[in-house]
């Protein structure tokens, strides 16, 4: 009985493998990353959105060996060798650019060992999110479609959970995905407010006194990084660290510290520590970032929003104070950029969480902004991505309208020049089910399914 007991166990244990394994393979990106760019691309008759200078109707683009090497007015000089875009009538946009993300480092919520988004511990500053990134992830080629083409993915749990990469939504390896595979530590600040939620089972004072160790915990840390800094100065001959050695491009190269806070208290604290620290700050998540408007302009820190399609976070906020926040900053003149602070799989949803803004108020050209030149700016990478620019990557999408509204399509995508396909998992369900109505004489044959997208 005991033997047939175990027996079983095995089977279902042998069982539970087989489904995450098979999981696992049907999570993967099953497509063929683009190849180099091997000849001049020359985008001719569209109306280019530089972003960071006005607006070009009727312009050509072209670029070469990844990156944008001339643009203007009417159409190219003619280039040889070039593949020439007739874009006449649609627009031309930068790549737009997640900012707060966890790409690559999860795939289906359910099965853990897709889930590889925080380390084991607190203290993990040697941790790189990019290193662990799967360039076959599913959810990329679904995200890209929408025109975010660029990533900043940012590590999650414990106090200081590792160090921030910022990527490209296509390449073989990580190391092809890598624009920036080092680009700042991530630091958890503690809520500096006890939560009196019906939830919440830990008393004020309890709550508070997990705030202080936690406080505490980080100030050793950076406290001991100085010491191992000055120490190493000092004598060069000493051990290194590979925790102490991996905050230092933070600590004293200028690379920034994203600092995860939402409530007022937590953003005061926690500007007012990386001021006194002379650290590079950039708040991530910011929902109370206008009520301390000008401490953060005043430190030049940036803030990170973490998404417009969330509830308020007070009883007293207005219904919306997260479709207004960008507008709010935007006035204050505080540095900014829109993440889209939702689940990995509706990383997609970033442009409509930005034109959700614009209905509130928000300039187009402020939210347009928002998730390509301000996000590369806040991300590091600002002298490489996020506008229309001579020098700056081939990293664009051609629509037909405006990538913020929902009705818009991107048409072609290009990361450094190559041709990026656009097909995904769900573009291939979309048309096996186009494809069953049609045999079914419930929608018009192939000939006419342009009419129905």
């Amino acid at each position: 009985m005991h033997r047939n007991f175990f027996k079983s166990c095995r089977a279902v244990l042998s069982l539970a493998g087989v489904l995450v394994v098979a999981q696992g393979v049907s999570a993967q990106d099953l497509g063929v990353k683009a190849p180099k760019q091997g000849q001049p691309i020359v985008i001719n008759g569209a109306t280019l959105h530089t972003v960071t200078g006005p607006t070009i109707e009727h312009g050509y683009l072209v670029i070469n060996n990844g990156l944008i090497r001339a643009m203007g007015a009417g159409d190219a000089p003619p280039l040889p060798m070039a593949q020439i875009i007739d874009a006449t009538g649609k627009h031309v946009y930068p790549g737009l650019i997640g900012a707060d993300t966890i790409m690559g480092l999860t795939e289906i919520g359910a099965v853990r060992a897709t889930i590889d988004s925080a380390e084991t511990g607190d203290i993990t500053p040697e941790v790189r999110a990019a290193v662990a990134v799967n360039p076959d992830s599913t959810i990329i080629p679904v995200t890209r479609l929408n025109g975010i083409l660029t990533c900043g993915v940012l590590p999650q749990g414990g106090a200081i959970p590792g160090r921030a990469a910022v990527i490209r939504m296509d390449g073989w390896t990580w190391e092809d995905l890598a624009i920036d595979a080092d680009a700042g530590l991530v630091v958890n600040w503690p809520n500096m407010r006890p939560v009196n939620a019906w939830w919440m089972r830990s008393t004020p004072e309890e709550q508070l006194q997990r705030a202080q160790e936690r406080l505490e915990q980080i100030d050793e840390m950076f406290d001991a990084a100085n010491a191992y800094a000055a120490a190493r100065k000092a004598d060069a001959s000493l051990p290194s660290d590979i925790r102490f050695e991996a905050m230092g491009p933070a600590m004293h190269g200028g690379k920034p510290v994203f600092i995860r806070a939402n409530e007022l208290e937590q953003i005061q604290s926690a500007v007012s520590w990386a001021e006194r620290r002379h650290l590079h700050a950039v708040i991530v998540g910011g929902r109370d970032a206008a009520k301390c408007a000008d401490m953060l302009k005043r430190h030049d820190v940036g803030v990170i929003i973490t998404g417009t399609h969330r509830l308020p976070g007070r009883r007293d906020d207005a219904y919306d104070a997260a479709y207004t926040l960008p507008l709010q900053l935007e006035e204050a003149g505080v540095k900014w950029c829109l993440a889209s602070g939702d689940e990995t799989p509706h990383e997609r949803s970033l442009p409509y969480q930005a034109g959700l803004a614009v209905a509130y108020g928000l300039p187009l050209e402020a939210a347009v902004r928002s998730v390509t030149q301000s996000a590369a700016e806040l991300l590091g990478v600002g002298d490489r991505l996020g506008s229309l620019e001579p020098g700056k990557a081939g990293t664009i999408i051609i629509t037909d309208g405006n990538p913020l509204d929902i009705i818009s399509q991107v048409d072609m995508a290009f990361i450094d020049g190559r041709q990026i396909d656009l097909e995904s998992k769900q573009t291939v369900l979309d048309e096996k089910y186009r494809e069953k109505y049609r045999q079914l004489g419930i929608l018009p044959s192939q000939q006419g399914s342009s009419q129905e997208h």
